[in-house]
């Protein structure tokens, strides 16, 4: 999503080339919408397949025909195509490290800290992720930009106030506690929250929650959730079109993660003026700092969980402070032209090398 806004919104004097893996995700009609047909590299069963190594020199014979002045890489497989082809062509090339890279094995990990350590740059989402590169990967400080995530506020406050693209669950003016994650991971640790739930409805009986997010978990924790006395408390919402309006129906955020990146999760409960409740995993205490616009809480403390949201619930006001200074926060450091503005410094400073070299 990230991306796209950058084609959306970058300067008209930039000339942009989308190129991808494969033709196929939900994204690929949002992106030919906005002019861009992806340049497809089809990658072998593994990197070094021959078919893998001929794309790699076909990506920087295309670079060098089309004489292009930056290349950048946005995921795993992209910046393992995409940084040896741009070395190739002598073209500068940046990485974007946007997760504590939880869900690699040490190969893949060894294998990305090599790409990134042949960038020219790096762009991390958080200072947490920018720790990660710096210290594990030991890459150079001077070439580790942060540059945080973006958020739409215009667009998420005009769905916030529309209608619901389907009914919620009637909770009767009930405090609701919101999460929103997918369900396809255990690093989300929905299982936690269910815990949490069910200890702090003993302080709070009247506490329901929404659990917004689909995948293939998402049986097993309405199994569990069954288990422990919840189907009529916490409601399984699955994947959710007007997620701004859902939040703006509850009373608190919470996101329970093992790891992050900078979560877009808890990002939009802070838009939506919610006090979070988060675990200290990768740049979530970042944005929510404990007691200022909510809680930060360890990772896989159920208990804690719960009593943090006990805290907000027992003091109204605070939370509701809480909430307004989060999004005070998103205002100010999490609005897209700040994002856009930071990418287009970076872009031209590293193309500036390429037309300084051409020159030469």
């Amino acid at each position: 999503m990230q991306v796209l806004e950058l084609l959306r919104r970058l300067p008209p004097d930039f000339q942009i080339f989308v190129h991808a893996l494969d033709a196929t995700g939900p994204l690929l009609e949002r992106t030919r919408q906005l002019g861009y047909e992806p340049l497809i590299h089809a990658l072998g069963p593994s990197l070094v397949h021959p078919t893998s190594l001929a794309e790699v020199v076909r990506l920087a014979q295309w670079l060098k025909t089309e004489r292009i002045d930056l290349v950048h890489a946005q995921d795993f497989y992209s910046t393992l195509l995409g940084v040896p082809a741009a070395r190739l062509a002598g073209v500068p090339v940046v990485v974007s490290r946007l997760d504590m890279v939880h869900w690699h094995g040490k190969a893949r990990h060894v294998a990305l800290a090599a790409a990134t350590h042949a960038a020219h740059a790096v762009i991390a989402n958080c200072d947490a992720v920018r720790d990660l590169v710096v210290h594990r990967d030991r890459v150079a400080p001077e070439r580790v930009v942060v540059i945080r995530n973006g958020l739409d506020i215009d667009r998420f406050d005009s769905i916030a106030k529309g209608p619901l693209a389907a009914p919620l669950p009637d909770t009767g003016g009930a405090p609701v506690a919101a999460l929103v994650a997918n369900m396809h991971h255990e690093v989300k640790r929905q299982e936690d929250f269910l815990l949490a739930l069910t200890a702090a409805r003993r302080g709070v009986p009247a506490l329901r929650a929404f659990l917004v997010g689909d995948g293939v978990r998402r049986p097993a924790l309405e199994r569990m959730a069954s288990d422990l006395g919840l189907s009529q408390v916490a409601f399984f919402l699955g994947g959710r079109p007007d997620v701004p309006a859902v939040l703006a129906r509850c009373t608190l955020g919470v996101l329970c993660s093992l790891q992050e990146g900078l979560s877009n999760a808890v990002m939009e409960g802070m838009a939506a003026g919610l006090p979070m409740v988060v675990t200290d995993a990768g740049g979530n205490a970042e944005l929510v700092k404990d007691g200022e616009r909510g809680h930060v809480v360890a990772a896989r403390r159920p208990f804690a969980l719960a009593e943090a949201m006990l805290r907000m619930l027992a003091c109204p006001e605070g939370a509701r402070r809480m909430g307004a200074a989060a999004r005070r926060f998103v205002e100010a450091e999490l609005t897209l032209d700040r994002m856009i503005r930071e990418h287009d410094r970076l872009y031209r400073l590293l193309a500036s090398r390429t037309e300084g070299a051409r020159a030469a």
